[in-house]
């Protein structure tokens, strides 16, 4: 029985799985939306927004003071442990060229870019968009993951206008 246990094993082993969402993780913060199975998305948001809380507490955080960068550096840490060691690799765009002169990391970009979008923002960083097509070879379901707006929120759903009255 499977009480408790949560996620999906995606036919890998543990440290395999934990490899392909640092990947999958880097990728997504370096581009800001990436093309990937629909299982892969799903779980790669619970890898992922628990960064951007890190990154959105720092910003909170870091007030200038001597505790608040202390702990800007905690949470910085911690985003660290998550994305592995590689986690100061250069930022690339859609081309796979290096920006800038290459001092811009994945970590710089989490606490200095993507954190400070979602100050005001309680969760539900990213969104997961369905494709169409299968994916040639095994036909697997695919999706878009991507990182929300500045200031985009839930659709809401239109309201129905007020029945007008009926006079007798």
């Amino acid at each position: 029985m499977r009480h408790r246990r949560a996620g999906r094993k995606l036919n890998r082993n543990a440290s395999h799985r934990l490899a392909l969402f640092r990947n999958m993780s880097r990728a997504l913060i370096t581009h800001e939306s990436i093309k990937t199975t629909t299982p892969k998305a799903k779980e790669l948001r619970r890898f992922v927004e628990p960064l951007v809380t890190l990154a959105k507490k720092a910003a909170l955080a870091d007030d200038g003071t001597k505790e608040g960068k202390i702990k800007a550096l905690h949470y910085r840490r911690q985003a660290i442990m998550w994305l592995g060691p590689t986690a100061g690799t250069g930022v690339y765009d859609k081309e796979d060229n290096l920006l800038e002169d290459g001092n811009d990391t994945v970590l710089k970009k989490l606490f200095n870019v993507i954190g400070p979008r979602f100050k005001t923002r309680p969760g539900g960083y990213t969104r997961v968009l369905k494709l169409a097509g299968r994916r040639l070879g095994d036909g697997g379901e695919t999706s878009v993951i991507e990182f929300l707006g500045e200031n985009e929120g839930k659709v809401a759903p239109p309201t129905a206008a007020p029945a007008p009255a009926i006079e007798a």
